[in-house]
């Protein structure tokens, strides 16, 4: 092996050990598997807990995305240091929609002349989930929030509704416990008026 490929090999390994080492303790790891006799919930069953919200039993993370609560773990939370506490089960909308003001503003930061991604909401996050030019992923595409039409679901299974306010400025929604927008319980991310707010 040449000195310049054993310096090459040398700084690879040391760049692996740094994003090894930061990305441990960013992220809390999900709960092990639920066991064979467990009752896992469908978002779309209307079965809910005791505070409203419909999640995946054992997996940490509510599920607008049936197809992913089987017990395993449809992604490695440490490659999706943001993205990956989107809708825990412990956490609020309002940490869910701070964390998707950081995935649009980690998008900013990436691609500096597009401005936010546009579209619907399908469209935004097959974006951001690696449709691009870079095939950069934010979110991951077996997110439990992606529901089956490929689009980003708040906690309670509504697809979340993006606008664009500018290139620097997305506004988030989402429709809240009810599942209907407009309503007393709506919950929003509003950059310009700074930050979250709940909508009457």
């Amino acid at each position: 092996m040449t000195p310049r490929r054993a310096a090459l090999a040398a700084l690879l390994l040391l760049a692996t050990l740094a994003l090894y080492f930061l990305n441990r303790g960013v992220v809390s790891p999900l709960p092990s598997p639920p066991t064979a006799g467990s009752k896992e919930v469908n978002p779309s069953s209307g079965n809910a807990g005791a505070d409203g919200k419909k999640s995946a039993k054992g997996a940490g993370i509510t599920s607008a995305n049936p197809a992913t609560t089987e017990g395993v773990a449809p992604f490695n939370p440490a490659e999706f240091p943001i993205a990956a506490r989107l809708n825990a089960a412990d956490s609020n909308i309002q940490r869910d929609l701070e964390i998707l003001s950081q995935v649009f503003e980690a998008w900013r930061t990436n691609f500096p002349r597009e401005g936010n991604p546009v579209g619907e909401n399908f469209e935004i996050t097959r974006t951001l989930t690696g449709g691009n030019r870079l095939e950069l992923a934010l979110i991951p595409p077996k997110h439990p929030s992606i529901n089956s039409a490929g689009e980003l679901c708040d906690r309670w299974g509504t697809p979340f509704r993006f606008h664009q306010i500018s290139g620097e400025e997305m506004e988030i929604l989402s429709a809240g416990p009810d599942r209907s927008f407009a309503t007393g319980d709506d919950a929003r991310w509003n950059p310009g008026a700074g930050g979250f707010q709940k909508t009457p």
